[in-house]
Formats: structure tokens, sequence, C-alpha cells
């Protein structure tokens, strides 16, 4: 994994023993796990932690899995999070209803730790591709989250650590706008307490840098809203 903030994963798991093996895989892969036992409680905690990758088991107490990937697959501010769902049902029928019902793949019980994390992976690179090492580009600017480096029109630009969290924030969504409480959870994290003003100061610093040399400036401040990228 990159030095980005670690992408979030909301683990939905009835089974002590399953749950265990699943969150001890994820942490070692440099993944942040959430951790949900029933439907009732991961609907709440995808509204709560926004998670960038939901791991739903389809047998649950309560709603189950089928019905918890609905209703996050029909809201608009939920939809775009990848949904893997896990299950010991083989059948075709069953893969197909998980599918159809909103989920982005479907892994049968038993199933192989490595196999999962690649699928996983592969699910990461569409939604958070900085996370994994890979390179961003949006108009003119190239971010490389691997070198850490970042470059407008072929110059480079010189950043601060938070201003190029910032900016991968803003360039793996382009077109998204962010509020500054949802930037500082993704820039700062929810551990550290940091005023909403500062995001301001930090936008402005990610701004004057890009613009250095000159361009149309590419963050938009979207009023009573946040920020986006173009």
């Amino acid at each position: 994994m990159s030095t980005n903030k670690k992408p979030r994963v909301l683990l939905v798991e009835d089974e002590g023993a399953q749950r265990e093996v699943l969150t001890y895989n994820l942490e070692a892969e440099g993944f942040e796990v959430i951790v949900a036992v029933t439907g009732d409680d991961a609907l709440l905690l995808v509204a709560e932690e926004e998670p960038d990758l939901i791991l739903l088991d389809w047998m649950l107490p309560g709603v189950s899995g089928i019905e918890v990937c609905r209703q996050v697959k029909a809201r608009p501010e939920t939809r775009s999070i990848p949904i893997i769902m896990l299950s010991a049902r083989s059948e075709e029928l069953d893969r197909v209803r998980g599918l159809e019902t909103g989920a982005d793949d479907y892994i049968i019980k038993p199933y192989s730790v490595a196999e999962l994390m690649a699928r996983l992976r592969t699910q990461l690179r569409r939604t958070r591709p900085a996370s994994l090492g890979e390179r961003l580009v949006w108009q003119d600017i190239l971010l490389d989250s691997a070198e850490h480096r970042v470059w407008r029109s072929g110059q480079q630009v010189n950043l601060g650590p938070t201003e190029f969290r910032l900016l991968t924030t803003l360039m793996e969504k382009p077109g998204r706008v962010w509020s500054r409480d949802q930037l500082l959870d993704r820039v700062w994290g929810r551990d550290i307490y940091v005023d909403t003003r500062t995001v301001d100061v930090h936008v402005g610093r990610l701004r004057k840098a890009l613009m250095r040399d000159g361009g149309v400036d590419p963050v938009r401040t979207v009023r009573g809203a946040g920020y986006s990228l173009g």
C-alpha cells in the first residue's frame, strides 16, 4: 500500500471466527477495518463512516445482506461504494440474484483469502486508485501516488503532505463536491481534531501551488457545499 490514508473497509459478518480471520488479513494488507455484525448496524455504519468498500455476508441476523446491498445501491450518496458479497450459496441463481441486486462481485464460501484480497484491490482500483500506488491524471495534472510527486503541464509542483492528500482525494473523484467535514475525514482522519477552517487554508495553499506558473484554477468552490475538482 502507498502512504496515502488507508482505504476503509466495512466488514459485515456475523460469524466470529470468519470476522477475526478477515479483520486480521485486511489489516495486514493495510486496510482500516470497520466491523458490523448485523444488517441494521451495517446500514448505520455505511451512513456514518462512508467506507471505501463493503465486504458483505449474505446471511445476517435481521436485515439480510441482499437487503443491505439493495438499500446501499438505491441511495445516490452510497451507490458508488463497491460491494463484494460473501455467501455459501453456490447456485447460479443465487449469484445472479446477488449481482442483480447491485453487488459488484460475488464470492462463494469457502474462498481463498489471497483471491479475496485480489478482488478487493480490483474494486478499489476503480474508486481509490491512489491507495494502490497508481497514477492519477486529470486534464494537465498528473499525480504519482507511489513517488509522491505532482506535475502540471509537465512542470513539477511542490506540495506538502496535506496538500498532496487533498489533491489525491479531489483527483480520485473529479466533479464530486466534497464538504469540509468529508475532506477532514479523508485527508486528516477522524482521530485528529482540526477546525473546518483549516480545510480552506490548505485548499488555498493547493491552489497557489497548482497556479504557480499560471493557468486556470482547477479547484472549484461550491458555495455552501465545499470543494470540487473541475
